[in-house]
Parts: structure tokens; sequence; C-alpha cells
């Protein structure tokens, strides 16, 4: 009991940042589960006074009414966006994640000319705005045929997600002892045989690190399919859900319903492969 005290302050800080985190996924889950009316309603609700599903119903291929008028599902616009992100997010990765395993592993083990001048170049553009090369980039894409395509969406998350990734895996490969590649040569495998049969299964904490944070990053991205998906056709999650708003009403339970299972794919990766990022963002630090 002395030492309540001296901790309350660590626990107050918990408590707000618990509240500051899972504060707007309540309320986003509470106004899903409302009706329409009981979303508007002053003083707001902090339980819904009648539980509902419509708009899940709504939103995964029932049909609804507000006042009257009878509102369409949303589905196939829903299923679409969906598989649009699932299909961005995943190429994303698998491209960030290739180009990473190799790039770090010849930026950590590779002697060649200009190499630490080149590794500080690529990770400085982790300080260059998206928005100061929007508009060039917009240029090279339409010149390019890429708008609304998804190799033209996947290059650009891997140009942005890469020099992250690319340190990630310099990083983890840093830390590998050198020796088993050197027992490796000595017996005859060559450079290529070394890293994909045995560096590569060792760095498999920080390839999966950096799988999980190319993915989440592509996942929540809402500036750049804005831009460079303006159709259905490649449209994300991101995008698709603030158009949920009619002529006369915005329709927030079906955006908040939306939005809950929107997070469902990021939150069951987080928590399936939580311990390997937390290894592979650390590796490096006791070196």
């Amino acid at each position: 009991m002395r030492r309540l005290p001296a901790r309350l302050p660590v626990f107050l800080g918990v408590l707000l940042l618990l509240l500051w985190s899972l504060g707007p996924i309540y309320w986003s889950l509470v106004s899903s589960l409302m009706r329409p009316a009981d979303l508007v309603a002053d003083p707001p609700h902090y339980l819904p006074p009648v539980w509902t599903f419509e708009h899940y119903g709504k939103l995964l291929g029932a049909t609804s009414s507000y006042f009257g008028t009878e509102i369409q599902s949303v589905w196939p616009q829903f299923k679409r966006a969906l598989i649009n992100s699932i299909v961005t997010s995943g190429a994303a990765t698998i491209v960030t994640v290739l180009l990473a395993a190799l790039g770090g592993y010849a930026f950590a083990r590779l002697r060649f000319p200009g190499r630490d001048l080149t590794f500080a170049l690529i990770t400085a553009t982790l300080a260059i705005p998206a928005y100061t090369v929007m508009i060039p980039l917009y240029r090279i894409m339409v010149a390019a045929g890429l708008i609304d395509t998804y190799l033209g969406v996947t290059l650009i998350y891997a140009s942005a997600f890469l020099p992250l990734a690319l340190w990630l895996m310099r990083s983890f490969y840093a830390v590998l002892p050198a020796s088993l590649e050197e027992a490796a040569a000595l017996d005859g495998a060559g450079r290529l045989y070394t890293l994909f049969r045995i560096v590569m299964p060792l760095a498999a904490p920080g390839l999966i690190a950096a799988a999980l944070l190319t993915f989440l990053s592509a996942w929540g991205q809402f500036v750049v399919p804005l831009v460079f998906s303006p159709t259905l056709g490649t449209k994300p999650l991101t995008v698709l859900i603030p158009e949920f708003v009619g002529k006369n009403y915005v329709d927030y339970g079906l955006m908040n319903a939306a939005g809950m299972l929107s997070i469902i794919p990021p939150v069951l990766l987080v928590l399936l492969l939580n311990r390997y990022l937390i290894r592979g963002l650390t590796a490096g630090a006791t070196k």
C-alpha cells in the first residue's frame, strides 16, 4: 500500500492511454448497434436503448428503410472495396518484403562503393511528406497509364514503405552471426543459397515484422487511394466508407458498422503476429 501513491501517476497514464485508444472504437461499436433515431438523440446515448443489427444487415446484403424510404444494400460496393484493400495491401506487402529482404542483406553484408551513402539517402526519404510529391507522382502515373490500377497503387505503396522495411531488415541481418555464413561458404554454398536457406529462416521475425508494418500501413491509407483510385475498380475500404453519405442524411450507423468490420483483418494479424513485431522492431537494440 505504501507504493500505491508512487504508482498512481503510472496507473492514471495507462488509463488515459486506454481511453484515448479504445474510446473511439467503443463509440463506433455502440453507434453501429443503434437505430438511426437513437444516433441523433439529445442527449446522446452511451449504450444502445434498443440493440439493432440493421446496419450490419444492410452492409452484408439486407435492405432497410429510413422514414419510409427503402435503402438498398451496399454489399456489392463493400465487397468490391474489401477485395481491393486485400489485393493492394497484400501485393504491396509481398513486393516490399521481398525487396527489403534482398536489399537489407546487401546493405548489411556486402561491400560496395557508396553503400552507406546510398542507404542513408534511401532512409532519408522517410522524412519527406507525401503531399510534397503527390502532384509530380500523379503526373508520372498518368503518363504511365497506371491511374486506377492495382499495379499503380502497389508501386506507390511499395516505394513509400520500402525504406522503413529496408532499415528494419538491415538491422536484423546485422545482429545475425556472420560465422554461420562463413561456415556455409566453406562447405561450398553460394551466396544466394546461404541467404535463402540459412539467413532468411533465422531472420523470419524481422521479415514478419516488416510484412506486418507494411500491410497495416497500406490497409490504413486514405490520401493515396483517394487520388490514384478514383473508381470502385480499385477503391479500398478507407475511401468507400466516407462515401456512405446520402443526399439528405449521413448514415452514421452504416459508416461505423463498416468501420468495425474493416478493422477485423488488421486486428487479427496484430494479435497473431504481435510477438514477431516486437522482436523485429527491437533487432539491433543490444548490439
